[in-house]
């Protein structure tokens, strides 16, 4: 089975009087249906590989692979053609429009990507990725009317409309209360757990623990990769806030 993503000595220099090696040589792999979580202090180099993840941004040398093809040496047209294809979004911001409802936010794709593609082919699509999601009713809503998480469920939404081969998610809890927050990694799960490849970069280790292995990069380089030994399930920690929630209740009627 090809990787998902497959790095070959990969670095990425910003070219300047004193040139900053963002990334220094990192090899890495990613299987079909893993979930990986990238962590790193700010300077660490994993925002400028998620970006080259992304397609966003070229390797200065070195070797990706995405989904079995090198997009190492491609133009802007064509990394752009392969991004749409292969690539899902999720950012901390949802980037949403305000005046479009949920299921336009979600069409909005596949009118870039599939102008060939009738109005109602689009939007049984469009509706199908929202029911994913756990918004099938919410359909009609515009963004002010939907909670933070609902926002956040509609950019995943929009994110899977295409199908992707990959989700990349960029500190998509970064915005979120605790509760919200292992909604939202619940929602991770169930992708991950039918199949979708993902990788989230998040600063929070208690939200890496979601993820089924974390990359820990320093100074442009990964000094750690491993599974992660005990794996939150977000069905389980939503119960035991429940439960710490009816207790602190309970211990303030009582007084």
């Amino acid at each position: 089975m090809k990787p998902v993503i497959e790095l070959s000595d990969l670095h990425r220099i910003y070219p300047g009087a004193t040139p900053v090696h963002a990334v220094r040589g990192i090899n890495l792999f990613v299987k079909p249906g893993e979930f990986v979580a990238v962590m790193g202090a700010s300077g660490s180099g994993k925002s400028t590989l998620m970006n080259m993840l992304g397609c966003l941004d070229r390797p200065t040398r070195g070797i990706y692979r995405l989904d079995g093809t090198d997009v190492s040496g491609l133009d802007a047209d064509a990394l752009a053609a392969i991004r749409n294809r292969k690539i899902g979004f999720v950012f901390q911001g949802f980037n949403l429009l305000n005046r479009t409802t949920a299921l336009e936010n979600v069409e909005l794709p596949m009118l870039y990507t599939h102008p060939g593609r009738t109005g109602r082919e689009t939007r049984e699509r469009a509706k199908r990725s929202l029911t994913q999601v756990g918004l099938g009713e919410r359909l009609d809503h515009v963004p002010s009317q939907l909670s933070g998480g609902q926002q956040q469920r509609v950019a995943i939404a929009r994110a899977l409309v295409l199908d992707p081969a990959l989700l990349l998610a960029d500190e998509p809890t970064g915005n979120l209360d605790t509760r919200t927050s292992i909604e939202i990694m619940g929602v991770f799960q169930q992708l991950n757990d039918a199949g979708m490849t993902i990788v989230m970069v998040t600063h929070e280790l208690d939200i890496a623990n979601y993820a089924r292995r974390t990359v820990v990069m320093r100074d442009g380089r990964v000094v750690s990769d491993k599974p992660v030994a005990n794996r939150l399930i977000a069905t389980t920690e939503l119960e035991k806030l429940n439960a710490a929630e009816s207790a602190a209740d309970l211990a303030e009627a009582i007084r």
